[in-house]
């Protein structure tokens, strides 16, 4: 009974890995087929990713490579990224159809909008930071070199510096995801959260001072957002609180129907 028994488990534990190995196959060919059609463009894509800080450079200068190969390696790493950035949605489905027949309905009907939600959110900072928060950037690093400075950026380093930006602007405005989460998961409750609303406003500038400039017009135009989107996210868990409560209360009735 006991070699049956565990024969039994096992199979359904090797049936689950060979979904997730097929699944993650899925997501890497899509991502391969993305960069691949990505990659004849990727000096015309990283000119575009240059151009908030080509505008801003000082005449007859220009972006330098100090590495030798890294003229061509880094409009092909930056098509990669893009092309992960791109296949987010895809990977998200892969994600959700994975997860989504262990769940049950309730769950179901929360976690797929906070899917969608999230993607959103992601691509939503990224937007903020191309064309908000470079222009500030660049205008305000641009001006305060030195005088006699020659202000000519490495194509690699740049390209670390906004991929990094455009991460930490990305996970930033997931804030409201991580609201209701924390509140649909009991570890917080709407109330308690907004107790600590003066400290979240604090820590939001404080945020804004470490990702922006050192001046108050960029770090107000990270921190206020960040403070708005924790409201927004404040306001949805409590509806999704109360119907989360509706649900629990109304799951025995359903049982016994």
């Amino acid at each position: 009974m006991n070699t049956n028994n565990t024969e039994e488990n096992t199979q359904p534990f090797i049936s689950h890995l060979i979904e997730l190995r097929t699944r993650l196959l899925k997501v890497v060919l899509f991502v391969i087929v993305i960069f691949l059609a990505l990659s004849a463009y990727a000096n015309e894509i990283y000119s575009i990713l240059a151009g908030p800080l080509m505008k801003h450079m000082p005449q007859n200068s220009s972006m330098i490579a100090i590495d030798v190969a890294s003229p061509f390696f880094t409009p092909f790493k930056l098509a990669l990224f893009v092309a992960v950035f791109i296949s987010i949605p895809f990977i998200l489905y892969q994600f959700w159809a994975f997860v989504a027949p262990g769940l049950y309905k309730h769950e179901r009907r929360m976690i797929f909008p906070l899917l969608i939600a999230s993607t959103f959110l992601f691509y939503l900072g990224v937007v903020f930071a191309y064309f908000v928060v470079f222009p500030l950037i660049f205008g305000f690093l641009t001006t305060a070199a030195p005088e006699g400075v020659a202000v000519m950026t490495d194509i690699s380093k740049y390209l670390d510096f906004i991929l990094t930006l455009f991460f930490a602007f990305g996970i930033c405005f997931e804030v409201p995801i991580f609201t209701i989460v924390m509140v649909w998961t009991g570890i917080v409750t709407p109330e308690s959260l907004a107790e600590k609303r003066p400290y979240v406003i604090v820590g939001a500038f404080v945020i804004g001072a470490f990702l922006t400039p050192p001046d108050a017009i960029s770090q107000t135009l990270l921190a206020v957002p960040m403070w708005l989107l924790f409201e927004i996210g404040l306001l949805f868990s409590k509806l999704f609180t109360g119907t989360h409560v509706d649900e629990v209360e109304n799951l025995p009735s359903k049982i016994e129907d």
